[in-house]
This record gives structure tokens, sequence and C-alpha cells, in this order.
């Protein structure tokens, strides 16, 4: 009887996470709600009903942090409402802030900083046993491994960390102070969560870092020779002499061959360290796709210099042609800073002239925001707000004729799409991305969508393109299908399915 009670109780405790910021930090978050299920939480998004409440922060910009700051103030009145409610604040912003974040909201019971994802489920028990607030932001505390499981966003598409941290100190980024040095799994550890997505019906794979090309450099940093060996050896026998100083090719040659894997995508890269290698392995591989986010910041060697980019707008412009002559077809997108510090009108101008030159898939452009503790912070020459916006709106306007002319010269041509599901505005209209990562969206009925009737009859879909546009034949989430392309838009492909 008692056994019943307490199974009963612990099925009824409740968990609730807030996300905020990049891919890592969802990865994070998919690792905390792991670790509390096997407490026995389940998870609401009713804050109201959440016996724990995770707050996964980011400190990228301010605009982030001021949104972020908002909701956890929100939290003082809803845990008031809930006695016993543990509210967590884990992240970037965590880390970054510390014990004056813990002090000035007091209803945070527990700040754990990025090195600490390993170890919340520990931490959380201790406090639930002791009811004692704690601080934890010491980034020495640096565990690569991944332990436990996670309970993922996606049903098809899998985020797989492979490093944490980095080590380019750009000046205007916090990263390297929030998230530490670099450091690599293994490559036994990667490839072991791959095999177990895959086993759970992932077929989509995306190797996250936020240097993705320094994976396995703190190795030869350090003389791991044995770790070294383990990257090179799992790449297959006819791994060359080459992969043994270039360990990022060598694990994307290694989930390229994994059985059960359809896509491998990878983000994110930094100019300064990717290699030809790289390269050449995306080229010569069967589920890798071509798609390189290659982050530009700005196309003034002058600015480049002063952000210790480590690269020059020639070099950048080299590697874009070396990923052209390997891969014609490629995809290439990027993100760009304006408003740096110093940055003059014809700073500006080379960046525009530069976006156009090379015809990037799409840009991800943000206004530069000051962080406290960064150098390019304490830089002269700050530029005023109005300006930035007006550079800003520019940027967008050239970077949307890229994306339009580039989205165009699909029209007519049948593209290889992962179907992610229905639009929220229209359960009728399917999306889904290209290898390339280019969001297409087709007609698919809510009836077809929904059944899980097998049809293997070709003629079938044949038959629905002539009575409807397209076929109609059942889909579900991460099914591969192919879509004849109609018409184009800045950011997005309309067509119609015919397979």
């Amino acid at each position: 009887m008692t056994e019943n009670l307490q199974s009963e109780n612990i099925k009824s405790l409740r968990y609730a996470i807030l996300n905020y910021g990049c891919q890592m930090n969802e990865s994070d978050a998919e690792h905390y709600a792991g670790q509390l299920e096997e407490m026995g939480y389940a998870r609401t998004e009713e804050l109201a009903r959440a016996d724990v409440i995770l707050v996964n922060t980011c400190c990228v910009r301010e605009s982030a942090e001021l949104k972020i700051l908002g909701k956890i103030g929100e939290l003082k009145r809803i845990k008031a409402q809930h006695p016993g409610q543990v509210i967590c604040v884990a992240g970037c912003m965590a880390q970054k802030d510390g014990a004056a974040l813990a002090k000035k909201y007091p209803q945070i019971d527990l700040l754990l900083g990025t090195s600490y994802v390993n170890s919340f489920q520990k931490i959380l028990q201790d406090y639930l046993d002791e009811r004692k607030k704690g601080v934890f932001t010491n980034l020495a505390v640096q565990s690569s491994e991944f332990e436990g499981h996670r309970v993922r966003e996606s049903g098809f598409s899998a985020w797989i960390p492979i490093m944490y941290g980095c080590n380019n100190f750009c000046t205007y980024c916090i990263v390297p102070y929030v998230r530490g040095r670099e450091r690599s799994r293994s490559i036994e550890n990667i490839l072991e969560e791959v095999r177990a997505a895959v086993a759970a019906g992932y077929t989509e794979i995306t190797l996250l870092g936020q240097n993705v090309d320094s994976y396995g450099k703190d190795f030869l940093r350090n003389h791991e020779e044995e770790k070294l060996r383990s990257v090179t050896s799992a790449a297959g026998e006819d791994a060359d002499g080459t992969l043994q100083t270039e360990p990022f090719a060598a694990l994307l040659k290694a989930v390229d061959q994994m059985p059960g894997v359809e896509r491998v995508h990878f983000m994110t890269s930094h100019p300064r360290d990717m290699s030809e290698e790289v390269i050449r392995t995306v080229a010569e591989g069967v589920h890798l796709c071509e798609h390189f986010h290659v982050a530009l910041q700005s196309g003034s060697s002058r600015i480049l210099k002063a952000m210790n980019r480590g690269y020059t707008r020639e070099r950048y412009l080299e590697l874009v042609q070396t990923i052209r002559r390997y891969i014609p077809q490629a995809s290439i997108t990027t993100d760009i800073i304006v408003g740096f510090p110093g940055e003059t009108d014809e700073d500006f101008a080379e960046t525009c002239s530069l976006v156009e030159e090379i015809g990037f898939d799409s840009a991800f452009t943000f206004i530069y925001s000051k962080r406290s503790g960064t150098p390019a912070a304490r830089m002269q020459d700050q530029i005023p707000d109005d300006v930035k916006h007006v550079r800003l709106e520019k940027l967008m306007e050239v970077q949307n004729a890229q994306s339009l002319r580039i989205n165009r010269q699909l029209v007519g041509r049948t593209v290889e799409v992962m179907a992610e599901g229905p639009t929220e505005k229209d359960p009728g209209i399917w999306n889904g991305r290209t290898r390339g990562n280019k969001l297409v969206l087709w007609h698919q009925s809510a009836e077809a969508a929904a059944s899980d009737k097998k049809q293997t009859d070709e003629a079938a879909c044949e038959t629905a393109a002539a009575q409807t546009k397209g076929c109609d034949l059942p889909v579900r989430p991460g099914q591969l299908v192919h879509v004849k392309v109609e018409s184009a838009q800045t950011w997005l492909v309309k067509g119609s399915r015919i397979d």
C-alpha cells in the first residue's frame, strides 16, 4: 500500500523547462529533461503546476538577457502560489553573473553554470534532501562525456554535441568566458549516442559545437595519442594518414558510415579552422549534407582583425571557392554583425560587396551588442544605434535579394526533402528541408498525413497527382520525399510532392 502511494506521488511530480539561446542550449535542455524524467518528473507546459522550473539562459545579446530577467522576475509570483516549488537557473547567464544573479532574485533556489549539465540530477536531489540553496559556477568542472539520456524535442532529428567551449576569443564574444576552453568528447561516446538515437528512430543527426572544426585538436595539443587513434580507427580501414591530423574529418566519415543514419549536418564552423580535408570529406560522403554554415561576421579585413577572427576577407573568399570547387551545389549560410566598434561606411560597404560577390543562400544578420567583460565593450568609436539600424536594413536588403535569386534557381527542379510536419497555420501544408537546409512547403492532405496505411503502388502517386496537385500518399515526420519546386520566396520555396 505504501509503495503504491509513493508511486502515485512520484508520477504526480512535474517539471517545466524554459530554454533560450543557441542549439547547444537546446541540446543541454534535452539533457536536463532526461535527468528530471529519470527522477520521476513528468513534463508540463504550465509553470504554475510545475514542481521544478528550470530556466536555461543565454547571454550572447543584451536583448536575450533582458527577456530572461523579465521571466525570472515573473517566477517570484508563481512560486509564491506553489509552496515548495524549486526554481533552477542554468546556462550562460548563470555562469556569467553567478551569485549576483541569485542575490538579486531570491526566488532562485539553484544556479548552475555551463559545466554542471551532467551533475544536475545529483545537485537537485541534494537540494531536495536538504533544501539548501546553491550556486555552482566553477568552470574547472568540465566533464566532456555524455551521461544519461535525453528527452529530445524532435521525433526524428537529434542534436549530438561533439565538443564544448571555445578557444578563439573573438573580441565581441562572451562564449569563451561562459563555456570555457575547448574540450572534445571521445569518439566512442559520440558514436554511442548516435547509435542510441538511430535505435530510437532518429535518422537525422546534427553534430554540435561552438567550433566543430576544432574537434579533436585538444587531443593533438595534449598528445592524447590513444584518443586520436580511436578517432582515425572509427573512420574505417581506408582512412588515410591525413585523418590523423584532421580529427573532425575523421569523425564525419565515421558518422557517415553508421547504419540507419540518413542525414548528417554540423554546426558551427569557423573560417580560421575549416580545412580542405573537411570539405573533401563532405563531398565524398553519402549522408553528409552539402550545407556549410560559416560565420563571416564582416567583409572588412580591418574589422575582422579588430574582432580577432584570425582570417581576412581574401581568406574567407578562398574558403568559399574551395567549397564550390568540391561541391558546386553546396548551400553556404553565414552570420554577420553590423555596427562593430570603429566600423566605417567604407568597412560596411566592403561587407555588402562581399555578400553580393559570394551569394550566400541565407544570412543571420545582427546589430553589434556590447557584452560586459569582452574587449570590444571597452573599444573606442562605439557606433550609434541609429547608424547600426540603418546598416542592418541595408544589409538585409542586399542579402534578401541574393536569397531570392538563389531560391528562384530551384524552380522547376525536384529536391529531396525531409518532412518535418504540418505548418502551424494550415495542417494541409507540410514543411521540410532539403539537404542544403532550404525550407520547402507542399500540399499534404490531413487524411493522408494522419494515415498509418502503407502504400507501395507507384501508380497511386500518379493518380493523386492528376486529381489533386501532387502526391497525397501518407507522410510522417522524418520521411524523405521528393518535391518539385514551383515557386520561390526569399526564405522558402513551394512545390508539389511527386512521390
